[in-house]
């Protein structure tokens, strides 16, 4: 099963691009990313990772989101509880709780083992609350959003095989009938 690595990189940048833009991150904002290669390549979830496909899908990832200094949270698989990798900053600045994992392919899932690898200060933590989101193969990202998720509906509906879900955050609607409301 062959899939063009170069034409992966696209359609997550396509995507990627596409959220940035209507969820209007602000700089040092997280975006959310689970992630399946088995998806991407057609196959079932957990069955058939690819490290070159998620290299490929980190680049373009890190690409993206460090024009608009975008922050990248890339999440482990269930078999470490959904952790996410981050950047110690990351961690710093929203005071997040780091964990003692070190994810792998089988583990952790093939894009958080490489997010681990190529990120240099990179460190997992157990949760956050996320500006936005993009699921790549159904990887169930939504513990991970700020309390209100809007579905975002994007042109980019796939990558490889794998269906693509994304959603931005708004604050929450509070005080009832007589409130105004900003958005």
């Amino acid at each position: 099963m062959h899939i063009n690595v170069a034409e992966i990189a696209r359609q997550v940048k396509a995507a990627a691009e596409e959220l940035l833009e209507i969820a209007q991150l602000k700089s040092g904002q997280i975006l959310i990313i689970g992630c399946s290669t088995s998806e991407v390549r057609g196959a079932k979830i957990g069955s058939l990772g690819s490290e070159e496909i998620a290299e490929s899908i980190l680049n373009a990832l890190v690409e993206v989101c460090a024009r608009d200094e975008v922050r990248l949270a890339i999440q482990c698989c269930e078999h470490l509880n959904r952790a996410l990798v981050v950047t110690r900053s990351t961690m710093d600045e929203y005071r997040l709780q780091e964990v003692s994992v070190m994810p792998v392919a089988k583990a952790g899932g093939s894009l958080a083992a490489c997010a681990m690898r190529l990120t240099g200060d990179a460190v997992v933590v157990e949760e956050l609350a996320a500006h936005a989101g993009l699921d790549i193969g159904n990887t169930m990202i939504g513990m991970h959003l700020k309390k209100v998720a809007v579905p975002v509906r994007l042109q980019q509906k796939t990558v490889g095989h794998a269906p693509v879900v994304a959603a931005r955050t708004r604050p929450k609607l509070i005080g009832g009938e007589r409130a105004v409301y900003r958005c």
